[in-house]
């Protein structure tokens, strides 16, 4: 269905809507060099399950929904989205619903905003072992972090990561954004410690013990013979100590962000990360002649520039960012785990002396949009009634007459 409202005019303001209709897509690429570079590239099952969701997302090849008001009797068709989150046109209502679910959990405390980042040496290794590097970058972040709560305050952070494998040009930059607690619950839970204003732990340690952490982890790895390579023989026992022991010697790029008077702020910036995906439409200028071009922002001299590329190498980069099935890309530690968050949050509260520190959460996020008085499906036309499914439509040359196709 249509959801014609923001779930708060506030968030709207946080995110506010791309321009309606960009001039090239994703899908248009796959679409037009997308047969040639299947014909001559070998792909993984899951690069041709985005490639083929992509191509027919929002197209007649999909279907469609009809939804009609039921107080004016307005009636519009809508093509159906493909819902793989590689697909950047069906992530947009998922953000806005992590951002309110988020917000509803926030203490009144600060939080801190820090990025872990795999060195490039290891690139290699993560695009034949993807499950296994990002799993072990989203431990080895977790632990660093613990670790310095654990010896401070005999405590437990709360941490919320995303995962991001490309930078702006779509080139691979493995690295996880975090939300971090300022301040802990102790582990016997009789008290929250509140960490000193604009200051957790010294970044330089960090990058040292996360470097520590993550080559022990890989190691691991190594000798159970989990690791996979193209690239150097990994049977190779010296070659292998001297590549860890470089990577040893190497500074690991640990990032603190600017800290938010609010944490409803931080939560919304990082929230511009979560179901983003490799490009956004809008970047994409022109796809002509075999050669694509698209704007990006080149963070060294801040400053927005143009790149081009081959379609084929465009479509490859894409695919690199392809997460193996099933793989979470958000994540929570310490006391927001899932299976303990709710109770070690409703003690958070309690140790921090709020009046509702049984305060509700987010389980159905159009019931939850009701009770803030947003009604989700308003049609657009009387705005009185709400669209309701009445048909579904599994495939058309052209829709019946008098009805709206809606992208």
């Amino acid at each position: 269905m249509n959801h014609s409202h923001a779930p708060s005019s506030e968030i709207a303001r946080e995110f506010p809507p791309e321009p309606s209709a960009p001039r090239h897509e994703v899908g248009d690429i796959f679409r037009h060099y997308g047969p040639a570079y299947r014909a001559t590239h070998a792909l993984s099952f899951e690069q041709h399950k985005v490639m083929d969701a992509i191509e027919k997302c929002r197209t007649r090849a999909l279907g469609a929904h009809v939804d009609q008001c039921d107080h004016c009797g307005h009636t519009e068709i809508s093509y159906n989205s493909c819902r793989n989150r590689h697909c950047g046109k069906c992530q947009g209502s998922q953000r806005i619903a992590w951002v309110e679910a988020r917000e509803l959990e926030l203490l009144p405390i600060q939080y801190f905003h820090l990025v872990f980042t795999l060195p490039q040496e290891l690139l290699p290794l993560s695009r034949f072992n993807p499950a296994l590097m990002y799993n072990l970058l989203f431990r080895a972040a977790a632990d660093t972090l613990q670790t310095f709560a654990e010896k401070k305050w005999d405590a437990r952070l709360g941490i919320t990561m995303v995962l991001h494998t490309w930078g702006q040009t779509l080139n691979e930059h493995p690295h996880v954004h975090c939300i971090v607690t300022g301040g802990a619950l102790k582990n016997d839970g009789s008290a929250f410690v509140q960490a000193p204003k604009n200051f957790l732990f010294p970044v330089k340690a960090l990058s040292r013990v996360f470097r520590a952490k993550y080559l022990a982890g890989l190691a691991a790895a190594w000798q159970s013979g989990s690791l996979k390579s193209a690239d150097f023989d990994l049977t190779d026992e010296l070659a292998w100590q001297s590549f860890v022991a470089a990577l040893a010697r190497k500074d690991w790029v640990v990032y603190a962000k600017k800290t938010y008077d609010k944490p409803e702020h931080l939560v919304r910036y990082i929230a511009r990360y979560i179901n983003r995906v490799a490009i956004s439409h809008h970047r994409i200028l022109s796809i002509d002649h075999g050669r694509i071009t698209f704007r990006y922002h080149d963070n060294r001299d801040d400053r927005d520039k143009i790149m081009t590329l081959s379609a084929d190498e465009f479509i490859r980069r894409f695919l690199t960012h392809v997460l193996p099935k099933g793989f979470r890309r958000i994540r929570y530690f310490g006391f927001l785990v899932n299976r303990q968050r709710k109770n070690k949050l409703i003690r958070c509260r309690q140790l921090l002396n709020l009046t509702d520190a049984d305060k509700p959460y987010i389980t159905d996020m159009d019931q939850y949009l009701t009770r803030l008085g947003i009604e989700p499906n308003l049609c657009p036309v009387c705005g009185q009634g709400t669209l309701q499914l009445v048909n579904v439509v599994l495939s058309f040359h052209d829709p019946p007459e008098g009805l709206r196709k809606v992208a």
